[in-house]
């Protein structure tokens, strides 16, 4: 092997371990942003939001039954007719409202997010639901003795305040992983730009 043949294969070698630890540490990057989330700003009302659904679970869900009495089944919700969607709703909006939506911004997991985005969007149709019950005769024609509480209505704004917002950060999520990608093809094609240039420019053999 001549000199030139020694130069061009060791500038080669060199060359490919660095494209190859740059693609490495795109990948790294790509797998991070795939997993995280960064809600910004819209933290703050998340929060929030996270707060009014706490606050919503101690004020009247219906009547003088609150949310916690509503999703303990004490005897007063029982007396007051709860229906079951009003039961659902009230575990849905502790569940994914209030736990799941703590977690997805403590931890900045994207799949957490995502599954208060879905719980959050079901509370929606449970609480419209939960709201029609309080307004509607039952079996028989009984009607309900309380109509809707504040606690209902300020937890079903509330599911919907986060419902909004977590389907913003959700998609603002694909933002960056497609930004990485994009990064990841242009690396790729400039790679392999390089390898056909230095195929051309590799000395004949004798």
């Amino acid at each position: 092997m001549t000199m030139s043949e020694e130069s061009v294969s060791g500038n080669s070698a060199s060359e490919n371990s660095a494209f190859e630890q740059y693609e490495n540490d795109l990948r790294k990057a790509e797998r991070r942003v795939a997993g995280e989330i960064d809600p910004g700003a819209r933290a703050v009302v998340v929060a929030v939001a996270v707060v009014l659904a706490m606050v919503s679970m101690v004020l009247p869900h219906t009547g003088s039954v609150t949310g916690l009495e509503v999703l303990t089944f004490t005897p007063e919700a029982d007396a007051e007719r709860v229906t079951i969607v009003s039961k659902i709703f009230v575990y849905l909006v502790t569940i994914f409202g209030i736990v799941v939506s703590m977690l997805a911004l403590l931890t900045r997991r994207w799949f957490l997010a995502w599954i208060a985005l879905c719980g959050c969007a079901i509370a929606c149709v449970a609480g419209m639901l939960a709201w029609w019950s309080r307004n509607t005769p039952g079996v028989g024609g009984v009607q309900p003795p309380s109509g809707v509480g504040i606690g209902l209505v300020l937890g079903w704004i509330a599911v919907f305040v986060l419902t909004f917002h977590w389907s913003r950060v959700v998609w603002a999520r694909s933002s960056y992983q497609l930004a990485l990608e994009d990064e990841r093809r242009r690396q790729a094609a400039e790679q392999e730009a390089y390898a056909a240039a230095l195929y051309h420019k590799k000395p004949q053999q004798p």
